[in-house]
Order: C-alpha cells, then structure tokens, then sequence
C-alpha cells in the first residue's frame, strides 16, 4: 500500500503545500480542514493535476473522536500513515487579559495541544509498531515567547512545544521522528493573513513585503518539512525556527 501524508490543517497555505509536496515525492496525501469544502477540492485537485494522489474531507479537531476516526479511516482504507502534518492553528485574536474568555483559551489548549495528544495517542503506537514515522508540529513565535495580548495563544502553543519534547523522548528510540517548527513571521497564506486582512491589504503586503521575499513562503516551508522528514537519525532535527531574512528573531524583539 501507498505511504500516506496526513495533513491536520489543510488550508491554503503552509498546510494544502507541504500535502502537494509530500505528494509530488510519492506519498499519497490526505487533508483535512475544519470548513471550506470547495477550498479542500480546489487543493486536492491542484495535486490530482501533477500526477500525485489525494484525497481529503472536512474535520472539526474538537469534536470527540473526529482526529481518532480519521486516523483509523486512513490507516484502514489508504494505507499506514507515514508522515502526519499536525498544522492546527491556535490563535484567537489579540486580546488582553479582560478581553480573553474562558471558552477562548480552552479552544486555544484543544487546538493546540490536545489534538495534538489525541493525533498521538492513536498514531504513535501504530508508527513504533512499524518502528518508523515522522511527525511535524507547526508552530509559532507564541511558543517561545509569551506576549501581553496573545494569552490563550502563547499558552496553547506553549503546550504544544513541551508535548512535542515529551513525545520525542519516548519515542524516539522508536523510531518516531518528531519536530517543532517555530514559523516566526507572516506567512504568504490566503487562508489565514488573507482572510484577517482582507484582500485589499492581503495583496498590497504581498506587492510590497512579499515582493523583497519578506514573507514567508508557503512551498519554501514545504520543502523544509520534507527535508526534515528524510534527515538521517544520527543527525534528526527535534526544533526549528523558520522566518524571512528580513525579519528579527523573536529573541531580538524589545
């Protein structure tokens, strides 16, 4: 059977590339986004058109046992999953302490971590059975620094970070290849800077930042995560930071 690329997160940008990528290399991918049936088809038939295989469907990660069912589905009826994407973003706007509900940060954990956990607990035993299997956590400036206005979103991502070390030192020894990948800057996605800025302001940013490469490109980050899937075990790559050459790193920011 086929090796399989399960991408949590699929939307047009980071998430819907890495899948075209990994496809491109001779996986066949799945992607899942949470809405936007007509944006998944879009993606799945952009990679349908290069020759590569796909298939996809829509997933709300909080619901109970939606990431579970996919897993088993995919594992059962398209082949073992060899690399899972876990792309879930987490942010719920800018807010200050007064301005943050409970129900925002609660969403941020589940999101971020929890997915993260419930993806895991059903994967990672199926991947150390086979004894090889890489996943790749995307992430943010969030986890590395926590912000005045970003209080569900650095403490979700926080989390994530942590979790992808828990996990990477049980089951490495596994086999399991797991990564955190810090993108630190904004991203040339329509499906996300797009939609907070409107395409008016999407496409001046893109004219203008995105024309000197000071955005983050989505196929650059593609070809990132597949070079760290196919890193040799003496050398794995467990934490990375990702951001353009025009931009301060996180650490450098007052």
């Amino acid at each position: 059977m086929q090796k399989v690329c399960l991408v949590l997160g699929a939307g047009r940008g980071i998430g819907a590339t890495v899948a075209e990528k990994f496809a491109l290399e001779g996986f066949h991918s799945h992607l899942c986004r949470r809405s936007d049936a007509e944006g998944l088809q879009y993606s799945i038939d952009k990679i349908q058109s290069k020759g590569a295989t796909a298939t996809g469907e829509l997933v709300n990660a909080i619901d109970d046992g939606s990431i579970e069912q996919v897993i088993q589905s995919v594992e059962n009826n398209t082949g073992p999953i060899e690399v899972l994407i876990y792309n879930l973003g987490a942010q719920s706007g800018m807010k200050l302490l007064n301005e943050t509900s409970l129900k925002e940060f609660e969403w941020g954990w589940r999101m971020a971590s929890l997915g993260l956990f419930r993806a895991a607990k059903v994967l990672c035993p199926l991947m150390a059975e086979r004894g090889s299997g890489t996943i790749i956590t995307t992430s943010a400036t969030a986890a590395m620094r926590g912000n005045k206005n970003q209080h569900s979103h650095s403490a979700a991502m926080g989390s994530r970070r942590m979790l992808c070390q828990a996990l990477n030192a049980e089951f490495a020894e596994k086999g399991i290849h797991i990564l955190h990948v810090i993108i630190d800057g904004m991203v040339d996605a329509p499906d996300t800077l797009g939609k907070m800025l409107g395409d008016d302001q999407f496409q001046k940013l893109r004219d203008t930042m995105g024309a000197k490469d000071g955005l983050i490109l989505p196929e650059k980050v593609a070809e990132a995560f597949y070079y760290l899937h196919a890193q040799h075990r003496s050398t794995w790559t467990h934490e990375l930071d990702l951001r353009s050459y025009s931009d301060l790193a996180w650490w450098n920011h007052n």
